[in-house]
């Protein structure tokens, strides 16, 4: 499919105002997306209470969302690539919307677990063709500040999602704060059909190659392995901790569970400030660089909130934010560097397969870090420092790997066709 003159970003169909307002859809399904994810950290101790489950049960809630989200992403690398940018998010959102809504219904363990496995089938690409949308439309020269709005959905999350999400919860039970997001996210669901444009511009040499020959070229490029495994371990540091933090907290720092909501609040309002000033950080000063320093500064954070023993509250808020302002730091150079590392014509597949690698390794990440861990007959949560080392080790092999991620030419995004008139 051939791309007309005004196709490309810039041309005189496509506006900064349109960019702005794209942008400002992808993030808000981000926000429902991440939060359908996050909002189920913080409910761990309601889900143990209600189902009467262990540690490593509540576990299996976590990392069934991955498992299923990278399986999918898997699946979808050998097709992405052949269908509309829109079509894909807004069938793919619609299902996850769905997935959202059998949350809410799930009256017993088992049937929850199944339904984040639906949820995951479908949420986990939903992030993928976001960051290939930014990819085909956004340049080099202006994707961390692209990444930083985006991804900007993460913290409003914490700001938002979190407190109101446990407050529903704290007043009711843990189903509702997933119907409310159900309803959202058929809100957003029909302005994303309304506002996204086709974008068709990685059609044209869609049919060149046989689907699978294609993926398994993807797979096995040698500059996205190490970009593959980049993203397995920067989530890994991640999810070594994340998960069992609300539990830690609450049995060991003394923090009430009323006071949780609160940790989240402050958070998430300094990461919505931090990650838009590393975004274009990033852009001026190189998004390598700051990505490295941004990493190096984790490891204190990390050892802190995994050590901490009973502190008064604004100590326990300042190391929570302190740790969610880093990590969240690192994924803004991070993605706007894994969005350079292949061709538009393959960002499809590559970033659904990033995704599945992304999901796996939250899923196995989660499942470890839930083995080292253990609960002593006081209810205290024990090792969790040996989570906090893994952790650090994560975080700093990325650095040495992000030095061999490939790096495009600065208008290698601006020259390739991205839209399609929108009819």
């Amino acid at each position: 499919m051939k791309a007309s003159e005004h196709d490309a970003p810039g041309g005189r169909d496509w506006t900064p105002t349109r960019e702005k307002l794209l942008m400002l859809t992808l993030a808000a399904i981000n926000f429902t997306t991440i939060l359908d994810f996050v909002i189920i950290i913080p409910l761990g101790p309601q889900y143990i209470s209600s189902f009467h489950i262990t540690e490593k049960q509540f576990g299996v809630i976590v990392s069934a969302y991955g498992f299923a989200a990278g399986l999918s992403g898997l699946a979808a690398g050998f097709f992405m690539d052949r269908f509309d940018r829109k079509k894909a998010l807004v069938w793919l959102y619609a299902g996850f919307t769905v997935g959202t809504l059998l949350c809410a219904l799930s009256p017993t363990y088992p049937l929850l677990v199944a339904a984040r496995c639906v949820a995951g089938l479908f949420g986990g690409i939903v992030g993928a063709v976001i960051l290939s949308i930014v990819g085909d439309v956004i340049p080099m020269e202006r994707r961390g500040a692209a990444m930083g709005v985006v991804m900007s959905a993460f913290s409003v999350s914490q700001i938002i999602g979190v407190p109101i999400g446990l407050s529903l919860a704290d007043a009711y039970n843990w189903h509702v704060p997933f119907f409310v997001l159900a309803g959202l996210s058929a809100l957003i669901l029909a302005a994303t059909a309304y506002v996204t444009p086709p974008l068709r511009g990685h059609l044209e040499h869609a049919t060149d190659e046989h689907p699978v020959a294609r993926t398994w070229a993807i797979m096995t490029h040698p500059d996205h392995l190490r970009a593959f495994l980049f993203m397995a371990i920067l989530t890994c540091a991640g999810f070594m901790i994340f998960p069992y933090i609300p539990d830690f907290l609450e049995m060991n720092a003394g923090l009430a569970p009323n006071q949780l909501k609160w940790l989240y609040l402050c958070g998430g309002l300094c990461t919505v400030f931090s990650m838009n000033l590393v975004g274009k950080w990033s852009d001026r000063s190189g998004k390598l660089k700051v990505f490295t320093i941004t990493s190096l500064a984790t490891a204190v954070p990390i050892l802190l909130i995994t050590n901490l023993p009973k502190v008064p509250l604004p100590l326990m808020m300042v190391s929570f934010t302190l740790l969610m302002v880093c990590m969240s730091a690192r994924f803004v150079p991070a993605m706007a560097m894994m969005t350079g590392a292949v061709s538009a014509r393959d960002r499809g597949g590559f970033m659904s397969i990033n995704s599945a690698v992304q999901q796996l390794s939250m899923a196995l990440a989660s499942d470890v870090a839930s083995r080292i861990i253990s609960q002593g007959e006081d209810g205290r949560v024990l090792h969790f420092p040996i989570n906090g080392l893994i952790s650090v080790v994560c975080a700093y092999t990325c650095i040495y790997l992000a030095r061999f991620l490939r790096m495009p030419k600065q208008n290698e995004a601006v020259a390739e066709p991205a839209l399609a008139e929108v009819g």
